[in-house]
């Protein structure tokens, strides 16, 4: 790895831990509301912004990182491990999606990057209404088993269709997007990614 590599990755890593503290923040301080089983917070608003900023692997490590803190701090340290791995799942299918599937580190027009922003982050809180109860169920069927918990995440499965789960993806997808949209371009140009290259750049701002 040469110096370039190493300081691209040290930014990638700074910027982690920025986004880290907005995960617990979006969680912790900002107010949530408790609605039909589900929890509408904007914690994993910046789960999502992170994928799309830094990449999936960076994005889920800072959102699993700061929102397990949140559950720690918040009382909640039995649910951090089930926290760790349903955020580093979500950070993981937005990257996925942005960056392997729509490249959007590349020099694209904008409406092409609005697109694909919003296609990964409903893909990635999609997948998460029905994968968090599912592991829950799963986490209190077999491996710590408490019945009443078990149905618990079962009621929640079943209400991922209700209004309550698609505002909380709703609210986290779009602010995850207009964020995006927002820093993207300031951010590159600094240099601070380094995906996209001065002629991209140029083109791009034409």
């Amino acid at each position: 790895m040469n110096n370039q590599e190493k300081n691209k990755t040290l930014i990638k890593l700074t910027y982690s831990g920025l986004m880290a503290a907005l995960c617990y923040v979006g969680y912790a301080i900002f107010p949530a509301i408790n609605a039909a089983g589900t929890k509408i917070h904007v914690g994993n608003a910046f789960v999502v912004l992170g994928a799309l900023l830094l990449g999936g692997p960076y994005g889920g490590i800072a959102g699993a990182i700061g929102l397990s803190l949140a559950d720690i701090l918040g009382g909640y340290a039995q649910s951090a491990p089930r926290t760790f791995i349903c955020k580093l799942v979500i950070g993981l299918i937005a990257g996925l999606v942005a960056h392997k599937i729509a490249n959007i580190s590349h020099n694209h027009p904008k409406a092409y990057l609005v697109k694909w922003s919003i296609i990964s982050a409903i893909a990635a809180l999609g997948f998460n209404c029905i994968f968090e109860p599912s592991l829950k169920y799963v986490w209190y069927t077999l491996l710590t088993p408490d019945a009443e918990k078990a149905a618990s995440a079962i009621k929640a499965l079943v209400a991922i269709t209700t209004y309550t789960t698609i505002i909380n993806a709703v609210i986290n997808s779009a602010i995850a997007v207009i964020a995006y949209l927002a820093l993207r371009p300031a951010l590159y140009r600094l240099g601070l990614f380094g995906e996209v290259d001065s002629t991209s750049l140029h083109e791009s701002n034409a």
